[in-house]
This record gives C-alpha cells, structure tokens and sequence, in this order.
C-alpha cells in the first residue's frame, strides 16, 4: 500500500488510482471496499485537478 499522504485538514487519501485507467473506477472502488470490510470508512472522490480517483477517509485517519 502507499503512504498516507494528507492533503487536506479534513481527509487522508490512502491510494490514489488514475482515472484513465482500463478499467475506470473499478480498482478505487475495490480498494476502498476492502478498507471498508476492514473497518476504515473509505470512500472513492475524483480529484479533477489530478485526474485521478483518490480512496479517502473523511475527518483524517482512524
């Protein structure tokens, strides 16, 4: 897995996934799945500035 990397105050992304990736959001989606059956309230966001679908967690890390 990446290394936390907190951009904003109000969350911490976990990974980040491109969005033109083959299989669009699917692989963010998936992760964020499992951090989700492990307990951290993962959700997928698109950063637009980066092209990029990131797995956040709101508030920062738990």
């Amino acid at each position: 897995m990446a290394a936390v990397v907190t951009s904003r105050p109000d969350r911490t992304v976990l990974e980040r996934f491109p969005a033109g990736h083959p299989r669009g959001s699917r692989p963010a989606e998936e992760f964020a799945a499992d951090r989700r059956t492990a307990g951290q309230p993962a959700e997928v966001v698109m950063d637009l500035k980066t092209d990029a679908f990131l797995v956040v967690i709101r508030g920062g890390a738990r």
